[in-house]
């Protein structure tokens, strides 16, 4: 068999949703008749019609699932676990809004600067911390990255050159990228980014290189011991990981027009490990799966109700609530994650007896 059938043959059900991805946004037309380009008034279009609003969720999906793929290589293959890495997510829209606002460039161009400098500078900062915080081990690692994301946010929140708390607005963005006037042009560019991210770490942990991420992740004094540099993996790890993250928060941006102190918050991180974990840690669909099981539910119920008998529950409100009873229950249920414990399951169940 050839390399390209081989390449079909183990990646069917990856194919099979990319086109489906593709397709989305004309089937969701064609099912709720409205077209993908929005509603055209003169010269240009209103987005509006459930093809353009479901466009807008799932490019918030698709940078959602970079981001907690991203943390994913760190945490699951490698064994890394940061509390900071919503500074490079939140990096990613302040580097690349500072460059379109700021510099002077063509729209275009500037788009183009803008995301060189981002994915350059997040990689760089990635290594950096890297080189001075990962001799220090778990927690201690973990605690540091909180603190330095923490001090950019407040930083960020009180820096008056991107209006503070209120954040910087984007009003430079090219036409074509525009989530108000040409929004399926960024759904297949988020699509894209999103299809390169999985599959290149699924390459990735695949190669020689991500078997050491493994073996570091389990014993890594073992694989000190057998001759592997460890510190200069978990650098690399950390250097892709914080790049990808940075690709993500140029999504988010562009996608809400902003650069808020909120992208570098805590929480950012904190829905990434809670949804690599709920998914599975150190799977390749189960972080996609968790971010995916978590943004529809919010959007899909955030303005639901339930009846309890005479109790009404507001599920917007109570969300965060709820989202720590799944949780609860998810890890009661599926201690390896739902993928992890799927993994587990059926190779159990091919043991022979």
């Amino acid at each position: 068999m050839n390399r390209v059938g081989k390449f079909l043959k183990e990646n069917w059900l990856y194919l099979t949703v990319l086109v489906l991805l593709i397709l989305l946004p004309h089937l969701i037309g064609w099912a709720t008749d409205s077209s993908p380009l929005g509603v055209q008034r003169g010269d240009r279009f209103i987005m509006r019609g459930q093809s353009t609003y479901w466009q807008s969720v799932f490019i918030e999906l698709f940078a959602l699932a970079i981001l907690v793929m991203s943390y994913n290589l760190m945490f699951g293959f490698t064994g890394v676990i940061s509390f900071g890495h919503a500074l490079f997510f939140g990096g990613g829209a302040y580097i690349t809004g500072m460059t379109l606002e700021f510099m002077g460039l063509e729209p275009t161009l500037g788009l183009l600067v803008g995301v060189l400098l981002t994915l350059g500078i997040c990689g760089l900062l990635g290594l950096t911390i890297g080189l001075a915080t990962l001799r220090l081990r778990g927690v201690y690692f973990a605690i540091f990255t909180l603190a330095i994301a923490e001090m950019v946010w407040v930083f960020f929140g009180r820096f008056p050159a991107t209006n503070g708390e209120d954040g910087l607005t984007l009003k430079s963005l090219p036409t074509f990228i525009d989530p108000t006037q040409n929004r399926i042009f960024l759904y297949y560019i988020a699509l894209a980014a999103f299809a390169f991210t999985f599959f290149f770490i699924r390459r990735l942990v695949s190669s020689p290189t991500g078997r050491v991420f493994q073996a570091i992740r389990e014993n890594e004094e073992r694989a000190k011991a057998i001759g592997y540099h460890t510190l200069r993996f978990k650098l690399f790890a950390i250097t892709v990981a914080s790049t990808m993250a940075g690709g993500a928060g140029i999504l988010h941006g562009i996608l809400n027009k902003s650069a808020r102190p909120e992208y570098l918050s805590v929480t950012h991180t904190v829905d990434a490990l809670l949804m690599t974990i709920i998914g599975g840690v150190g799977t390749f669909v189960g972080p996609v799966l968790g971010a995916a099981g978590l943004e529809l539910a919010d959007v899909l119920l955030r303005d639901a109700k339930l009846t309890l008998g005479t109790t009404v529950i507001n599920v917007g409100e109570s969300w965060n609530f709820l989202l720590g009873l799944v949780f609860i229950v998810v890890v009661l249920v599926f201690p390896y994650g739902i993928v992890g414990t799927w993994h587990r399951w059926r190779a159990q169940r091919r043991k022979p007896k």
